[in-house]
């Protein structure tokens, strides 16, 4: 995967310079704080509340104490009203158009490299920490671009797929070369407690991860039950409302026949389930806006390697930029992709070239 691709060491980044290092609570940004501290960069932690200043007092507490015993100073922000109208809201919105969003896809670009990036920048740093695991590399071709982390099975560099090329350029990943039980074991040498150790759960705003009874405790006006059908217009059953459902879904369905049958698609007009058998969740195509260049597509390879759900390898495809929607044709068979969800696009390295917002 790295062929054509170099990585610069974190101290010749960083040495010298003022970094602010975004902090949560978990051991991923905290050895992030420590790994720039040690690399000689002048540091500041921020933590940004999300969720409401009550909610964040353990992760404060544990993040003051641990950042006293580092001689670092720490800046704490309260960005309830901002996660709420940039992240969330959009979140529901998304929903109710029949889409499945992806949160932390958007909360990257909007909160940690929108709305806390620029507090870094009054604060006067010149650079972002964080502990997502990916890499700032050099490639032959393109220069400086966002790279796959190390650990493939830890790797983010999807979710950071929509973040504009600028704030990524000034950025410092020093997880990125790093495995999951490695952080841990760099936190234990050095005798660094985690204020959170806990993992964080998948969609943070979200208890119990139940996006459904999210939206019903949300009080928005949510779309009925309708008909189940095949892609035919055969009645197979009934739906409990097209909010309830995702692309690629068999589970929780509730309709008898003869196979097991998996939602493919919406007709929001119609208030209609579209469901089929297995082999027609393959797809040919899909097309996406709101896209992210971070490599001028001029430039692009002639095929290039999309990923459009997280835990998925990348295939690879053709891409065409049709006005502001970019269109990809799959070489390989590749599932279905969901509308609302995000599609990264790599190299064959493994250099990321962009992302946008998968829409059909």
């Amino acid at each position: 995967m790295d062929a054509g691709l170099k990585f610069p060491e974190l101290n010749v980044q960083t040495a010298g310079r003022k970094v602010a290092v975004a902090v949560s609570g978990g051991a991923d940004s905290l050895l992030s704080l420590v790994l720039l501290k040690e690399s000689g960069a002048d540091i500041a932690a921020v933590h940004g509340c999300f969720l409401g200043m009550e909610k964040a007092e353990a992760a404060v507490a544990g993040l003051e104490k641990r950042c006293s015993e580092l001689n670092v100073p720490l800046h704490v922000f309260d960005l309830t009203a901002e996660f709420d109208r940039l992240v969330v809201e959009p979140f529901v919105q998304e929903y109710l158009k029949g889409n499945t969003p992806n949160p932390c896809a958007l909360c990257n670009p909007e909160i940690k490299f929108g709305v806390l990036y620029s507090a870094m920048r009054e604060l006067g740093s010149e650079l972002l920490g964080t502990g997502h695991y990916v890499r700032i590399a050099e490639d032959s071709r393109y220069g400086k671009v966002l790279a796959r982390g190390a650990d493939q099975g830890k790797d983010q560099s999807y979710f950071l797929s929509l973040v504009p090329r600028e704030s990524l350029l000034n950025a410092v990943f020093p997880l990125g070369g790093h495995s999951k039980d490695q952080t841990y074991a760099e936190l234990e040498k050095r005798g660094v407690e985690i204020p959170l150790p806990s993992e964080s759960q998948e969609i943070c705003f979200v208890p119990d991860d139940d996006y459904r009874q999210f939206l019903v405790d949300r009080n928005v006006k949510l779309p009925g039950p309708g008909e189940a059908v095949l892609t035919n217009g055969s009645k197979v059953g009934l739906h409990k409302g097209l909010w309830r459902y995702t692309q690629g879904q068999r589970r929780g369905l509730g309709i008898a026949w003869k196979a097991p049958l998996y939602v493919l698609d919406k007709d929001m007009k119609g208030n209609r389930l579209i469901v089929g058998p297995r082999e027609e969740l393959e797809s040919e195509g899909c097309v996406a806006d709101s896209f992210n260049f971070l490599v001028d597509f001029g430039d692009w390879p002639e095929t290039v390697f999309i990923q459009t759900r997280y835990r998925q390898r990348s295939k690879p495809a053709k891409a065409v930029l049709d006005g502001s929607r970019m269109k990809f044709d799959f070489i390989e068979t590749h599932s279905r992709p969901t509308p609302g969800q995000i599609v990264a696009v790599y190299t064959e390295e493994g250099a990321v070239l962009g992302g946008g917002i998968i829409r059909e």
